[in-house]
């Protein structure tokens, strides 16, 4: 039993620590210049423009149609491991979705926190570990979190079962 505390206490204190490192690259990026290393709301340049540069390219997903603009991505630096970051806007503010293959989420269900001020999301999909940080309000990032998940998992075509 103290075995199990251990590891979860270890597993929080992980946690904590790349979510701070999330919300530290989330607002080195607001920086003048630093936001997006390929800037364009075409899925096809900016998911294209991360092969080669990530063991796994992230997905990248037009949600403009629902009030999420892709506005390009970046590579970033967390827990040691270089990330892919997809930087969308929400009218005026800056969502950025780090992902990469083992940075911590190791989770299907969802988790909202706030740190430092900011709202983040984690959740684990498909292989990949998913950190959505954004000063939107919770229910928001959320909504946002869930439009990208729903997109990993389109629904079959008519007549598929």
């Amino acid at each position: 039993m103290a075995a199990s505390l251990v590891l979860a206490v270890v597993r929080n204190d992980q946690d904590q620590q790349i979510a701070g490192e999330v919300v530290s690259a989330h607002l080195r990026s607001l920086q003048a210049g630093h936001l997006t290393d390929v800037e364009t709301s075409d899925q096809h340049t900016v998911k294209p423009w991360f092969n080669g540069k990530l063991d796994v390219a992230p997905p990248v997903i037009d949600l403009t149609a629902q009030g999420f603009t892709l506005i390009g991505g970046r590579l970033d630096y967390i827990d040691g491991e270089t990330v892919g970051s997809v930087v969308y806007r929400r009218r005026a503010h800056v969502i950025n979705l780090f992902v990469a293959q083992h940075l911590g989420a190791e989770q299907r269900t969802p988790k909202t926190a706030t740190v430092q001020g900011f709202n983040v999301r984690r959740w684990s999909d498909n292989g990949l570990d998913f950190w959505a940080v954004s000063d939107i309000d919770a229910r928001e990032l959320d909504e946002f979190g869930q439009k990208i998940t729903a997109a990993l998992h389109p629904p079959p075509p008519p007549g598929h079962s």
